[in-house]
């Protein structure tokens, strides 16, 4: 593969932020109609003006500057007393012992954690499993380093009380040699929650195929009502194929501080820690303060948030079930939903950019997280309540002004 080839492949114009540089001339002549007025809104990340970072967390970030060197110049791993201070907050909450001297590291963003976890354990022409959907970055990551993707379906819309994952492709991708499993968990774009015995399933065939599971649970603490969450690493799986990901950039809206968390496998965060000596030495030496807020929010904290994103959960998807042929399952978790628009007389690719052009709305094209998902968009609804309810509205007026 040419150098040339694997940068066109990686793609970022649909990438939070990217919607700047796209040229509107491409759709101007498959517009319809007047523009759509209503509050800007941004679906395709969360919104921390509307969701403020947790309490304390810019005095922390304030004492680590203070601090000053010693804050600043951390092992490349991230600082000592910070990591064993998260190892037993992480192993309360995830229900297996983590080791934060030799097996965890903080990473500039969860973005910077898998990019490091999947260079360290995936080079050219392995094999992978890859669910679908799931993160777009998953994808594109695996054919940077010419791996060969194995895909597994995840029938989102015919599960019930589980997300759908078809365990029976799983096992086949491990006996064609997948040597590494990557997912989410809550999935992201879907926001589906895999079940106990998905879950239990996933352990028993890494563990009889050998193979390394690298879990993005960056919405694990995000659940709502009713929803029971099982974490991987709790299970009976080898210890040292395992590498959990987890964050405070979304949950608790820490995204511009650019703190990410690796933990498991001490051979594998021994890698992750010799490439980011290359990479980017470190987490932001003064960012990585601001982790002692992290899993000690003042008590209630965390509950309230929980109930307003379900408030706005539950208000999106009165919308977009009051119209017919648009389909969305219902999120257990995290900030994402992922609604099936039917049949449109314009690509999916068009219409996400018709619907920024003519509603002020942008959101992310389902083709980023599944080649099969033309038809699918994604929504981080962390956003303010009111002006999501209204873009969602015009989002399903364009639906029908476009409809085939």
């Amino acid at each position: 593969m040419t150098i040339q080839t694997k940068f066109s492949r990686l793609g970022t114009d649909n990438a939070p932020g990217q919607e700047v540089r796209h040229a509107s001339g491409s759709v101007e002549t498959l517009l319809r109609g007047d523009k759509l007025a209503g509050r800007p809104v941004d679906f395709s990340h969360g919104d921390v003006d509307a969701f403020t970072p947790t309490p304390g967390s810019f005095e922390a970030f304030s004492a680590g500057v203070a601090a000053g060197g010693r804050q600043a110049y951390t092992e490349y791993r991230g600082d000592m007393g910070i990591r064993e201070e998260l190892a037993e907050r992480l192993a309360t909450f995830t229900g297996a012992p983590v080791d934060g001297r030799d097996g965890m590291i903080i990473t500039p963003g969860t973005q910077g954690a898998l990019f490091l976890a999947v260079a360290s354990t995936v080079s050219r022409g392995d094999k992978v499993a890859i669910v679908q959907p799931d993160y777009f970055a998953n994808r594109k990551l695996v054919e940077f380093l010419e791996g060969e993707m194995l895909p597994v379906r995840l029938d989102y819309m015919a599960a019930e009380g589980h997300a759908g994952l078809d365990l029976g492709q799983l096992e086949d991708a491990f006996k064609a040699g997948a040597k590494v499993l990557l997912f989410s968990n809550p999935n992201n774009p879907v926001g589906v929650i895999y079940s106990r015995a998905e879950i239990e399933t996933i352990a028993a065939l890494a563990l009889e195929y050998g193979a390394t599971v690298i879990v993005d649970q960056l919405y694990s603490r995000l659940l709502y009502s009713g929803a029971s969450y099982t974490h991987l690493r709790a299970q009976p799986v080898d210890a040292e194929n395992v590498v959990t990901i987890m964050g405070p950039s979304k949950t608790e809206s820490l995204s511009g501080y650019r703190l990410g968390i690796a933990f498991g496998s001490r051979s594998i965060i021994s890698r992750m820690e010799k490439l980011q000596a290359i990479v980017s030495l470190r987490a932001g030496g003064y960012s990585q303060a601001v982790l002692h807020t992290w899993f000690n929010e003042p008590e209630g904290w965390m509950a309230q948030r929980i109930r307003e994103h379900q408030g706005i959960r539950d208000d999106l998807l009165n919308v977009f079930r009051g119209t017919a042929d648009i389909s969305v399952r219902t999120s257990e978790a995290g900030s994402y939903i992922f609604p099936g628009l039917p049949e449109l007389v314009v690509s999916g690719t068009d219409f996400v950019r018709i619907l920024r052009l003519q509603a002020d709305v942008i959101v992310t094209p389902g083709t980023e997280f599944s080649p099969f998902s033309g038809n699918s968009v994604r929504l981080n609804f962390s956003q303010d309540h009111a002006a999501a309810v209204a873009a969602s509205e015009r989002l399903v007026a364009l639906v029908e002004r476009y409809r085939a």
